[in-house]
């Protein structure tokens, strides 16, 4: 026997506030790139000698046209169908880089072909290799065309894991995936007006498309197939980095990670650098496998604010909004706007919590290191936040609408801090079908309007200081 919990309201110790979750910003209509590449001419990389058999680097090729194009003002830089193996490109000024349909673009497994560059990997900033494709310092920049990214990342994933067996049992799981440095597919860093559109990316080594540090940026139209011959670890699909003014259209990420997901840096050296993400729109996207169709964090130390999702749908994912963050990150998670969306056969549909997977999010040097004989990299993650309040996370004003969700295991886990409470989360007709009800606990200022939980197993949310914080 199912139980209905009919028009169900929670009002903690409620203020008054009125929700406002089926109101659209304003700021909504500014995002994304407001220019494009005007220039026609277009440069074929087989004209400096690129070879479209799979297996020649055509690296250098590809690159001397790239530059080539730029230097005379822009224009579009394309393939003649065919498969073309490449290291790190970078993207000019100016360039539409386009890769048609009948051209797959494979990303080289050596990564010696993956210069270091300078910058921000899972929230700390440090020498990592250069992603496949890269946007770094530049303006009015296009990746469009119907043609496949094949980023060859398995490679990547098995040596991961083999570093996981070697790096777990010496309690040194919070490290290894900085030390296991495998190349991101697509980088957008301190750049601005890049348009990403149409192109399909496979087989992440690492995350698939971050954008960093940039503002007026649009994702419109790609697909992400990560599960491609497995299940790449942290091959998130889209990741917003202390980036502002964006919009992610018309998507659709299968990935074993994170599907869309919002950062804004890691402890102590997030709270140095001090970047928040905001001004994020996502709609009309679609996320299938993965840890959250959108979630904040846990990357959360410059602060995430004013995102609007909608018009989603969350097939199989692991979480619908998720909320992540740690006792040692910092920030502020606010004004989040996540309305007109369809969860089915999701894990939980709203996963939040303050304390998130311990032993990747502490850092501590096992007895047998000494600090002065470490990479500089593990310093960073290392530098405890002072005072230890700092590295509180706040999560609050959270505008949940219109949200149907069928298959779900869980309805809600959501588990504030004492000294943090979860503050201000507003639910307006949201509908939710799940096999048990879950936990809500340290909550201030939730409300619940036109909203239902259906449980198979009849369990009623568990509340724990779901009122006014002590």
């Amino acid at each position: 026997m199912m139980k209905i919990l009919c028009c169900f309201v929670l009002i903690f110790f409620l203020t008054g506030a009125i929700s406002h979750a089926q109101d659209i910003p304003v700021w909504a209509a500014k995002v994304g790139a407001k220019r494009y590449p005007q220039k026609t001419q277009t440069w074929y990389i087989n004209n400096n000698g690129a070879v479209n058999d799979g297996k020649t680097i055509n690296t250098a090729a590809i690159q001397k046209t790239i530059d080539e194009c730029a230097a005379k003002g822009g224009g579009i830089v394309s393939f003649k169908p065919g498969k073309y193996l490449t290291g790190s490109i970078f993207i000019r000024k100016n360039v539409c880089f386009n890769i048609p349909p009948g051209v797959e673009l494979m990303g080289s497994q050596d990564i010696k072909d993956y210069p270091e560059i300078d910058t921000r990997v899972a929230g700390i900033e440090m020498k990592w290799p250069a992603a496949l494709i890269n946007i770094i310092g530049q303006e009015n920049v296009a990746i469009t065309g119907k043609g496949l990214v094949n980023a060859q990342g398995k490679l990547f994933w098995d040596i991961y894991r083999k570093m996981r067996s070697e790096y777990d049992p010496k309690g040194l799981r919070w490290i290894v995936d900085y030390d296991a440095q495998r190349p991101r597919t697509l980088l957008v860093s301190n750049s601005a007006d890049v348009t990403i559109k149409d192109i399909t990316l496979q087989q992440a080594g690492f995350w698939t498309v971050q954008l960093l540090y940039s503002n007026q940026v649009t994702v419109d139209g790609i697909t992400i197939r990560n599960n491609v011959d497995g299940h790449g670890p942290s091959t998130d699909g889209i990741d917003i980095d202390s980036s502002s003014w964006i919009l992610v259209q018309n998507c659709d990420i299968d990935c074993n990670d994170d599907d869309f997901c919002l950062k804004a840096g890691r402890d102590w050296d997030g709270l140095r650098v001090n970047r928040p993400t905001e001004y994020v729109v996502i709609r009309k996207c679609i996320s299938r496998a993965g840890a959250g169709l959108i979630t904040c964090g846990s990357e959360t130390s410059g602060g995430i604010r004013h995102v609007l999702a909608t018009d989603l749908t969350g097939n199989g994912t692991s979480n619908g909004l998720n909320i992540k963050s740690a006792i040692t990150r910092g920030g502020t998670v606010e004004d989040i706007h996540f309305t007109n969306i369809t969860m089915n056969g999701v894990g939980t549909a709203f996963q939040v919590t303050m304390n998130w997977n311990p032993s990747y999010s502490y850092s501590k040097l096992p007895d047998d290191y000494h600090i002065d004989s470490v990479p500089e990299h593990w310093k960073k993650i290392l530098h405890q936040v002072e005072p230890a309040e700092r590295g509180i996370s706040h999560f609050k004003d959270i505008f949940v609408s219109n949200v149907k969700v069928t298959g779900a295991k869980k309805a809600i886990n959501a588990i504030g801090l004492k000294e943090a409470a979860m503050q201000n989360f507003h639910f307006d007709n949201v509908n939710i079908e799940a096999a048990t009800a879950g936990d809500i606990q340290f909550a201030q200022g939730w409300e619940w309007k036109n909203s239902t939980i259906t449980t198979k197993d009849n369990t009623k949310l568990n509340l724990n200081n779901a009122g006014a914080a002590e």
